[in-house]
């Protein structure tokens, strides 16, 4: 897939709309959610905290393929952070992956709290449901508004 149509793809944008929304929302020292579509674009909610964990492209590669293997959500410990990755899915568009990062976190403490972590995960997910949804129905709209302007008779 080449670059203009990466971006122009329903998940790409559906996933830049979702990091605005919930980006802001993360308190600071928290967790560091990272958003990862298909083709390898990569959202993390703290760009200089990310690049801090010193975690490999292909790490992330791995644990993509285990979560599309069917194995959900997995929950591993690399260096001295946590990650949960589980699949970012709305009815309509497959966006990739969410990973939910904790530095400093054991894995026995994240395993302790990881009900928190799903929720954290399933919160993301209805997000990027409810984005979609309402971009379907601002085009609905639009297309409405267009039928019943052309439909108008002329008046003169």
């Amino acid at each position: 897939m080449d670059t203009h149509n990466a971006v122009l793809s329903p998940g790409y944008v559906l996933n830049e709309q979702l990091a605005g929304q919930i980006f802001e929302t993360l308190p600071e020292q928290g967790p560091i959610v990272i958003i990862l579509d298909r083709q390898g674009n990569c959202w993390p909610s703290d760009s200089e905290e990310f690049t801090k964990l010193k975690i490999e492209e292909s790490f992330f590669k791995e644990l993509c393929a285990k979560v599309d293997d069917g194995t959900e959500p997995i929950i591993t410990q690399r260096n001295d952070v946590t990650l949960t990755a589980a699949q970012l899915a709305t009815e309509q568009t497959n966006c990739g992956f969410v990973i939910i990062a904790l530095p400093r976190y054991s894995l026995e403490s994240t395993l302790l709290n990881i009900d928190l972590v799903e929720t954290l995960i399933n919160q993301i997910a209805l997000i990027a449901t409810l984005i979609e949804k309402n971009a379907h129905l601002h085009e609905l709209q639009a297309k409405n508004y267009t039928v019943y302007h052309e439909s108008k008779e002329p008046t003169n």
